[in-house]
């Protein structure tokens, strides 16, 4: 049986934005479900689980940044944030808040499902079906985004998170540029996404108990990038 395809929920307060982004979207392939108001949107997740979040921050009945936020600790979806908010401070706080992505309006219904396709390839196409990771004691769950203690302790993690942390087991002890995980993560870069991946690896090691002075297993590289140090099994 195929598979359906990747379904992409679009929250924006603007009918004409949201009908020209599912068409673009569907005629590429994708599922759509399109929403006016943060509630309406929020309802429709207790039932269904899009790949995928694109979402305004200029909402009547919600702070953007706020869902944002509750979005990239709950759901396992990517989000890319579509805002007017051109300042690069928004683009930052967006990015440390969980989001995946930030693209800037106005902008062209292609950019749009071209960095979907990125956010659901640097998702999945990793080489690997494997959704369990163990290192260190730990166990990540990449399909429950959990990790996982010695004493069976859960502490969840973001999808923006796991994309970091997930890059870093698949390639232990190997050093990782800036310019690989742009490549392998997606997104425009320059300082937005460099800062963005600061924050991430910053509460990666917070959630695995690194001494943030002298981190054990995610080692900064200064003017060349990050090592993994743990011992790394799949399944």
């Amino acid at each position: 049986m195929n598979q359906p395809a990747p379904m992409v929920a679009i929250l924006d307060d603007e009918p004409e934005i949201r009908t020209m982004l599912s068409v673009a979207l569907q005629d590429a392939g994708f599922r759509t479900a399109s929403f006016g108001r943060a509630t309406e949107f929020e309802a429709a997740l207790a039932r269904t689980a899009p790949d995928v979040c694109l979402v305004d921050l200029g909402l009547p009945d919600k702070d953007g940044l706020a869902l944002v936020h509750r979005l990239a600790l709950e759901s396992g979806a990517a989000i890319i944030i579509i805002s007017g908010r051109a300042q690069v401070q928004d683009r930052v706080t967006g990015l440390e808040l969980g989001a995946d992505d930030y693209i800037i309006k106005p902008f062209d219904p292609a950019e749009v499902v071209a960095r979907v396709r990125a956010r659901l390839r640097s998702g999945r196409d990793t080489g690997k079906t494997v959704s369990v990771a163990r290192f260190e004691g730990w166990e990540a769950q990449f399909e429950r985004y959990v990790l996982i203690d010695t004493d069976g302790k859960e502490t969840p993690f973001s999808h923006a998170e796991g994309e970091v942390l997930r890059l870093f087991l698949e390639s232990p002890k190997r050093l990782i540029s800036r310019a690989q995980m742009q490549e392998n993560l997606g997104g425009a870069a320059g300082e937005s996404f460099d800062r963005a991946m600061d924050v991430r690896i910053s509460r990666l090691r917070t959630k695995l108990g690194e001494d943030p002075k002298n981190p054990r297993l995610i080692k900064t590289i200064y003017g060349a990038g990050y090592i993994f140090l743990g011992d790394v099994t799949w399944g």
